[in-house]
C-alpha cells in the first residue's frame, strides 16, 4: 500500500512540476524560433482547433454511446472513448504545445485505440473483485467465465 502512495506522489510531482516546466521551455523555444507574437497566435489557433476537435469527436462519441445503449449492447468502448475525449479536452484547456499534442492524440480517432488500451490497463490495475467475505484483486491465474444473461 505504501508503494502505491509513493507512485501517486510521483505522478503528482510529474503533473504539477515537470509538465509546466517542460511547457514553458517549449513555448520559449518556439518563441525564439518564430517570435513571441506568432507563438501567441499559434497557441490561440491551437486552442480553437482543439475545441473544434473536442466538439466534433464528443458528438461522435455521444452518438456511438446512444447507438450502443439503444441496441442493448454494453458500451465499454464508447465509454472509454468518451473518457478519453473528456481527458483530452481538459488537457486542451491548459496552455502549451506538449499537453495539446497529448490531448490531440487522445482525441483523434486514429490514435485513440492506443490510449483506450492504456486506460483499460489503468482501470484493470485498480479493479477490486468482491468475493465472499473480502475484497481481492484478480490475479493472472484467475478463471474468467464469459457468458450471456438471458432474461425470460
Amino acid at each position: 500500500m505504501a508503494s502505491r502512495g509513493r507512485r501517486f506522489a510521483s505522478i503528482l510531482v510529474l503533473a504539477f512540476i515537470v509538465v509546466p516546466v517542460v511547457e514553458i521551455y517549449v513555448i520559449i523555444q518556439v518563441g525564439q524560433v518564430i517570435g513571441a507574437w506568432w507563438t501567441v497566435v499559434l497557441l490561440v489557433a491551437d486552442s480553437l482547433a482543439g475545441s473544434w476537435l473536442v466538439r466534433r469527436e464528443g458528438r461522435r462519441a455521444w452518438r456511438a454511446l446512444r447507438t450502443a445503449l439503444d441496441s442493448g449492447r454494453m458500451p465499454a468502448t464508447e465509454l472509454a472513448d468518451g473518457a478519453l475525449i473528456l481527458i483530452g479536452g481538459t488537457l486542451m484547456l491548459t496552455p502549451g504545445f506538449v499537453t495539446d499534442i497529448a490531448a490531440a492524440l487522445m482525441i483523434l480517432p486514429l490514435t485513440r485505440p492506443l490510449f483506450r488500451g492504456l486506460l483499460a490497463r489503468f482501470v484493470a490495475a485498480r479493479l477490486v473483485v468482491v468475493g465472499p467475505g473480502h475484497a481481492t484483486r484478480p490475479g493472472p491465474n484467475d478463471a474468467v467465465v464469459r457468458g450471456e444473461v438471458v432474461d425470460e
